[in-house]
């Protein structure tokens, strides 16, 4: 059986090189469970051959999850959904597009608000579905493909419950701390 610390069991994969700053966040918290991942730019439409044969490659790896984010029509996570029958949880982003003028803040931001990109993914037609988390949740895509590697691996999901209890202790300690400084005092420290 293939170790999730040894060899890479999730593909993450974007659109372009700007999708990457929100894309890390999936990455970041598959390092930290320790679940080895191999990280692409694919994009739909403009190297739609590499993405049928990233799809193949998916497949001959051993992937277990592919991670696709992309931002304004976000054709990627359901065209390789379309290619393989390895699930796929889709990040919808809030294009932010860096390659124009920097000087103009005009045209950086989808007119959608990250709309347009989560209802191209959540709404793939009956037979061709992704799982689809909140837009420019990455983080939350990370932690799902943890989930599901925790069906298989015991460790990994002994991990999950600690982080989980981890999440838990930490809110009570803000609400303490919140509790004993008061709200003013709480949002000045911790929002400067």
């Amino acid at each position: 059986m293939d170790r999730y610390d040894k060899k890479p069991l999730v593909g993450i994969i974007m659109g372009s090189s700007s999708d990457s700053r929100i894309m890390h966040g999936a990455a970041e918290i598959l390092d930290k469970f320790k679940v080895k991942h191999e990280d692409q730019i694919i994009s739909a439409h403009r190297t739609p051959s590499r993405l049928e044969e990233y799809a193949k490659h998916a497949e001959s790896s051993g992937f277990k999850i592919i991670i696709a984010g992309a931002g304004g029509a976000a054709h990627l996570p359901g065209m390789i959904a379309s290619h393989t029958l390895i699930p796929v949880i889709g990040v919808p982003i809030l294009v932010y597009n860096d390659k124009q003028d920097k000087k103009s803040e005009k045209h950086k931001f989808s007119a959608f608000g990250g709309l347009d990109s989560l209802l191209s993914i959540s709404e793939m037609p009956t037979g061709s579905p992704v799982v689809t988390v909140g837009v420019n949740k990455a983080t939350n895509a990370g932690i799902y493909a943890v989930k599901i590697l925790g069906n298989q691996f015991q460790d990994l999901k002994k991990k999950l419950k600690q982080h989980k209890q981890d999440q838990h202790r930490s809110v009570l300690k803000e609400s303490e701390e919140l509790k004993k400084v008061g709200l003013s005092k709480f949002v000045k420290k911790k929002f400067k």
